[in-house]
């Protein structure tokens, strides 16, 4: 017998999706899809038995998904050929899991501005971990005229 507390899995997939700032459910194609600006980073299938996710995916981690582990993960159909994965939410599914797949997929989506709402630390779905730029000392130090040092840099 479920307990009481057991949320349906459409209602966990939509808590996750609908934490996220700007985030929105829009029924599209009679299905639930969950947009940010009005670009769907998730869709809910809810026709399959159990039900299925599809979420955008950074090159090359579909095929690393569907490999690993076929049962869980497939190539969507319309969408797959860009890189979109599909995920089967059946019993015992990690929804961390889902959470870092559905936080990854929007940050793929969101404008940049809105994604850095998330900050570093919301989940593990970051879909680079490599600093970008300088650290911002590179730019404003060459605007204020100081030196950077530093391996490779001219200090002068």
């Amino acid at each position: 017998m479920p307990r009481a507390t057991a949320k349906r899995p459409l209602d966990r997939l939509r808590a996750i999706c609908l934490a996220l700032p700007e985030a929105a459910e829009k029924e599209t194609w009679d299905l639930p899809t969950f947009r940010v600006r009005d670009k769907i980073f998730a869709m809910a299938i809810i026709g399959e038995t159990p039900l299925a996710l599809w979420c955008k995916a950074p090159p090359g981690s579909q095929a690393i998904l569907v490999g690993a582990d076929a049962k869980r993960f497939f190539v969507p159909p319309y969408v797959g050929h860009k890189g979109w994965v599909g995920m089967r939410l059946g019993n015992g599914v990690d929804w961390r899991e889902v959470a870092v797949l559905v936080t990854r997929s929007y940050r793929l989506t969101a404008p940049k501005r809105i994604a850095a709402l998330l900050g570093d630390s919301s989940f593990a779905g970051k879909t680079d971990s490599a600093p970008r730029g300088r650290g911002g000392r590179g730019r404003a130090a060459r605007a204020s005229g100081r030196a950077i040092s530093g391996p490779g840099r001219a200090s002068g």
